[in-house]
């Protein structure tokens, strides 16, 4: 495999293997218990779920083979202005090659083509890697939590200004 990968929307045919990069991913940084994610209904069906108003999800490839993803939508329970950064998640054959930024870009690109003000994201602690992605692209840390994604096994935030 080269450095090179495709960052392109969310297809059909992406449900099952968006799926299940979401489940091999987020167990492995031990966020498959309750209040997770993981859990959410729209991980089987997520090319759906993103063709609501507002919402964008796409799909990173390398050498034709999806390895990655992530998403735009409106913060649950959340000011009209304000996205959330959803599901971005990415195969041990995505990561250290730039595919995180170039996919921050797009989604950010994409919020605020949606008319967002502001991007709301969820972590957790040991996801060290993905939090210093978040603040080199402009996120800073908040207190609490914000609208009701009900993902209370999280518990890192950040916001960032669009």
């Amino acid at each position: 495999m080269t450095d090179a990968f495709l960052i392109r929307p969310i297809e059909p045919r992406d449900d099952a293997v968006v799926a299940a990069i979401i489940r091999a991913v987020m167990p492995e940084f031990g966020a498959d218990g309750p209040g997770f994610a993981i859990h959410d209904t729209e991980v089987d069906a997520m090319w759906a779920a993103y063709t609501q108003p507002r919402c964008s999800y796409f799909v990173v490839e390398r050498d034709g083979v999806a390895v990655g993803g992530g998403g735009v939508a409106p913060l649950i329970g959340g000011e009209a202005d304000v996205c959330e950064l959803r599901k971005m998640y990415f195969l041990p054959a995505a990561r250290g090659i730039g595919a995180g930024h170039a996919m921050m870009q797009r989604c950010l690109d994409a919020a605020r083509a949606h008319g967002f003000r502001r991007c709301y994201l969820e972590t957790l602690t040991g996801m060290d890697a993905a939090q210093a992605l978040y603040l080199r692209n402009g996120f800073a840390p908040i207190c609490a939590p914000l609208g009701g994604t009900g993902h209370h096994g999280c518990d890192r935030w950040y916001l960032r200004e669009l």
